[in-house]
């Protein structure tokens, strides 16, 4: 039994030079490295984070949307209306159309909107784009699919709305992406709603509808008046909604309230100087044509934006994913971080991009401090200098989070590339480790003794 303790403790004891060895941060120069240790204090945060550091942007096509700032298409302008040999009439018939009220006005497609802000240099910067386009009188077209597309807020339907309406989609949509919803909107271009003037006129023009009543003397004022040399044989014809309404000229002078008729958007006017209808006819028959060429037209520079931004989509997303099979494979050039010794989990954590990163970061995203091994006190950031004055000279910043409010710290220490996070482990970790790798030894030995 003597023999038997002498061995083991002589087994112990040559074992000693062969058990589990542990890395440390050593103060001084050791291996040729030059290691200065600092403690992590909120001065020292100051210093460590001095060092330059321009995070990496993304690739452009990640910040890229598929919408497009294509204008109105589908609209163009009316062609002159025909006329024809004149037909002396007998008698002309007064047909006055219904008293009419459209209510408020209401938004359309072609309309351009302003949105306006009282202050210039406060909330307002955080809505840049409509910052800018206040400031160059340059509103927002409303698209064919009846949205105006905002920068960083996105695409706002407002057609079919009053303005009372609008205000309140865009004030929630404004909410809801935490910009400052201080502003006004008014509409700076009426495009939507009009009405056609043709016939013996100045000038045949399309006269649109805006806020305030648009009256029969105020539309013919807008195509150059009147230009009849005989008003017995002339008349104004007017067609709503499948109806045709006419008012003698001779009745228009002699009545003054007949040139307050108000008038409705997609109403046509024709200054007829026959009896008969067929020159009317054919120039109403003109718009029934230019308006269903327009719906057609608008449908189908609608169905080319939907497959435009869907190509656009497509090419985006492809994009992206290529970009992210590239981080899969490695090939992406990231910045690193290492974490070492006692951590949760030993590994590199990628710096972020377009923003940087802190000590905290990376501690928790790999699982933190080893909570049965890992020693609180010996937390350290390793940084290699960059001038190469200095041969490799390593600072090591200590964090000393026994007292918990030291973490705080963590959170503003910034990260470099490159940088070791290294955590020492316990004293009774080392002497643990030490121990399981002695006793089989130790058991080991005493088996073999025992059986001789």
């Amino acid at each position: 039994m003597r023999y038997l303790l002498v061995a083991v403790l002589g087994l112990s004891i040559a074992g000693c030079g062969t058990v589990y060895r542990t890395s440390d941060v050593v103060e001084g120069v050791a291996g040729g490295t030059n290691v200065r240790v600092l403690a992590v204090t909120a001065e020292s945060v100051i210093q460590a984070n001095r060092s330059s550091l321009a995070p990496k942007s993304l690739p452009a096509y990640f910040s890229q949307t598929a919408g497009t700032g294509s204008s109105v298409r589908g609209s163009s302008n009316l062609p002159s209306p025909t006329f024809q040999d004149e037909v002396r009439p007998k008698a002309l018939e007064l047909r006055l159309p219904p008293r009419a009220d459209p209510g408020p006005y209401q938004i359309g497609v072609g309309d351009v909107v302003l949105l306006a802000t009282p202050r210039a240099a406060t909330s307002v910067e955080q809505l840049s784009g409509l910052l800018a386009a206040q400031n160059a009188r340059q509103g927002y077209t409303v698209q064919d699919d009846g949205s105006i597309n905002i920068p960083d807020v996105g695409r706002v339907r407002i057609a079919g709305l009053t303005i009372e309406d609008a205000e309140a989609a865009l004030f929630q949509r404004l909410v809801e992406n935490q910009i400052d919803p201080t502003f006004s909107l008014e509409i700076s271009e009426f495009n939507s709603r009009k009405v056609s003037i043709g016939g013996a006129v100045g000038q045949p023009a399309v006269v649109p509808v805006t806020l305030t009543p648009l009256y029969l003397e105020e539309a013919l004022a807008a195509a150059g008046g009147i230009t009849v040399l005989d008003q017995d044989y002339a008349s104004i014809r007017l067609y709503r909604d499948g109806t045709l309404y006419q008012i003698p000229l001779s009745e228009l002078y002699s009545r003054a309230s007949l040139t307050r008729t108000r008038l409705l958007p997609g109403d046509a006017i024709f200054v007829d100087t026959e009896y008969e209808l067929s020159r009317a006819q054919d120039y109403f028959a003109q718009q029934i044509t230019l308006i269903q060429a327009r719906q057609v037209a608008r449908q189908s520079a609608l169905a080319e934006l939907q497959l435009e931004v869907t190509l656009r989509r497509s090419n985006l997303d492809e994009a992206r994913a290529n970009y992210q099979t590239r981080v899969d494979l490695g090939a992406d050039n990231r910045d690193y971080v290492y974490l070492a010794g006692e951590v949760g989990t030993q590994s590199r954590f990628a710096l972020p991009f377009e923003r940087k990163a802190n000590l905290a970061d990376a501690l928790y995203d790999s699982g933190g401090v080893a909570s049965t091994t890992g020693d609180i006190s010996q937390i350290y950031v390793l940084r290699a200098s960059a001038d190469p004055r200095e041969f490799g000279a390593v600072t090591a910043w200590h964090l000393d989070t026994r007292n918990a409010a030291n973490l705080a710290l963590a959170t503003r220490f910034e990260l470099r590339p490159d940088d070791i996070i290294f955590i020492a482990q316990q004293p009774v970790t080392k002497w643990s480790r030490s121990v399981s790798q002695i006793i089989p030894q130790v058991l080991s030995a005493g088996n073999t003794l025992s059986g001789n």
